[in-house]
């Protein structure tokens, strides 16, 4: 359900699964003024810096370019060969600007909203072609604020601008009275100089726009309350997702039981397909309990647990079939049940208990009272 169709306002913090999807459309948050105010400051500075040089070997080459033989002027071939490396050179001189400028344009775009590649994003879209959706974009909120930026940043440039001018005006005129040389050097740094203040003005833009971009983008993002419980329910509701969580949470209840077998007092068992582990606390007043049942499988796995850690296994098919339908993990045994549990659990406690030159005592046989009796498949026994 769209905002429009329900009216509800999008107040509602972004999903993570929001924000994956909106990256795999291409939707990040992006700032074309600090893209271009790095690449502008660091081509300014670059050329402050190397730009004597780049500019004499530029001369150079040209120089060389229009210099002749005889023999170069009157061959059909000399001639565009020596024009075509000189154009060479020439681009090898200047190759350092454009490099540094896809540089800094590539990480300066990374820097806001990371790197993505969508292929979603260069598909094209029926609302790019929409002219209702291009008459919105040209006189909607947007564009007024596109047009504000725009003139705050003509007028710091300008401004700036005027006032290296305005500065630099004596040495200007002062260059007219100089020989060619020295007043394409003096001229060079000047330019130079006034271009990287002037480049400089693209921080205020960049820092007025980054936070602003940083807003929109979330406020875009933004959830109605009923897209997020669209989600929920999308998600939660896949049958594979519903799948995963149960296998998930039957591997944490398995470990957990395993792990109490290792503190049972007795296993009880059928002998085969049933194993129901009890822990009783003499000290208090509880009844005991049931820390772990298996069938089958399971059944072996808390055999073999028990064998690994000492705990008495007690064969009882009837009692072992009753504590295992009748009553759940960490469950008190049914009261039903309580005068044949006694007698296995007095039963192990006598063995742990004996001495030297002691007599092991009579194995009990629990007698399980009619309708707690159970064959294999869980059907009373009448």
């Amino acid at each position: 359900m769209s905002e429009q169709d329900s009216g509800e306002e999008r107040e509602e913090e972004p999903t993570a699964k929001r924000l994956e999807k909106a990256k795999e459309d291409g939707e990040v948050a992006r700032s074309q003024e600090l893209s271009i105010a790095a690449m502008m400051i660091g081509i300014a500075c670059f050329m402050y810096i190397f730009g004597g040089y780049l500019i004499v070997s530029l001369s150079q080459i040209f120089a060389t370019a229009f210099t002749f033989d005889r023999k170069a002027i009157f061959s059909d071939n000399l001639l565009p060969a020596a024009f075509g490396t000189q154009a060479l050179k020439s681009m090898m001189v200047v190759s350092p600007i454009f490099i540094l400028a896809v540089f800094i344009a590539l990480a300066a775009a990374g820097v806001l909203g990371g790197y993505i590649f969508s292929v979603k994003a260069l598909a094209p879209k029926a609302s790019k072609i929409n002219p209702l959706n291009g008459f919105k974009r040209m006189f909607g909120t947007k564009a007024l604020i596109d047009l504000t930026k725009a003139l705050t940043k003509f007028s710091l440039v300008g401004g700036v601008l005027f006032l290296v001018v305005r500065d630099s005006f004596g040495e200007l005129v002062q260059l007219g009275f100089m020989a060619l040389g020295p007043a394409m050097s003096e001229a060079g740094q000047m330019i130079a100089g006034g271009t990287v203040l002037v480049t400089l003005t693209l921080i205020i833009a960049a820092a007025i726009d980054v936070p602003y971009q940083i807003y929109e983008y979330n406020k875009k993002m933004k959830m109605t309350k009923q897209e997020i419980k669209d989600e929920f329910k999308d998600t939660e509701g896949r049958p594979e997702v519903k799948a995963q969580i149960r296998r998930k949470q039957r591997e944490m209840a398995m470990g957990q039981m395993m792990s109490a077998v290792a503190d049972a007092d007795v296993i009880i068992v059928n002998p085969e397909h049933f194993a129901v582990a009890l822990s009783y606390d003499p000290t208090s007043n509880g009844a005991p309990t049931v820390v772990a049942k298996g069938a089958d499988f399971m059944a072996q796995g808390i055999r073999e647990r028990a064998a690994e850690h000492g705990v008495p296994l007690f064969q009882s098919p009837t009692l072992a079939r009753a504590l295992y339908f009748t009553t759940d993990i960490n469950q008190s045994v049914p009261e039903a049940l309580y005068y044949a549990v006694a007698q296995v659990i007095a039963y192990v406690f006598s063995l742990n208990s004996l001495g030297p030159g002691s007599t092991v005592a009579e194995k009990p046989n629990p007698e399980v009272p009619e309708g707690m009796r159970y064959n294999t498949d869980g059907k009373l026994v009448s």
